[in-house]
C-alpha cells in the first residue's frame, strides 16, 4: 500500500513544461525528498523542511519505486498460480 502510495504521488500530471507543480513555490517538481517520500522542487530542497534529507531525481526515484512494484507483482503473481494450482488439485479431489 505504501508503494501504490508512493507511486500516485510521483506520477506526472500535465502542468508546466510536463511536470506538476509545487503548491507553495509554483515550480516544477524535479527531486524526490526520501524522508518525507514525496516530490518537492528545487526551491524546497533549500528550504528548512528539506534542507538535511536525502534527496534524488524524480525519475531515478520513480525508476526505483517502479522496480519495487514489479517485484511485488511478480511475487503476487507466482503466488496467485500456486493458489489457482492448489485450488484445481482441491476440486479434482472433491469431484
Amino acid at each position: 500500500a505504501t508503494l501504490i502510495a508512493v507511486a500516485r504521488r510521483l506520477s506526472l500530471q500535465a502542468g508546466r513544461a510536463g511536470h506538476r507543480l509545487c503548491h507553495k513555490h509554483r515550480e516544477a517538481l524535479k527531486l524526490f525528498c526520501e524522508e518525507e517520500q514525496s516530490p518537492i522542487c528545487l526551491v524546497c530542497r533549500e528550504s528548512q523542511a528539506h534542507r538535511g534529507h536525502s534527496v534524488v531525481p524524480i525519475e531515478e526515484a520513480a525508476e526505483e519505486h517502479k522496480e519495487k512494484l514489479q517485484a511485488h507483482v511478480q511475487v503476487l503473481k507466482d503466488r496467485r498460480e500456486k493458489l489457482l494450482g492448489l485450488k484445481k488439485a482441491e476440486e479434482g479431489k472433491s469431484l
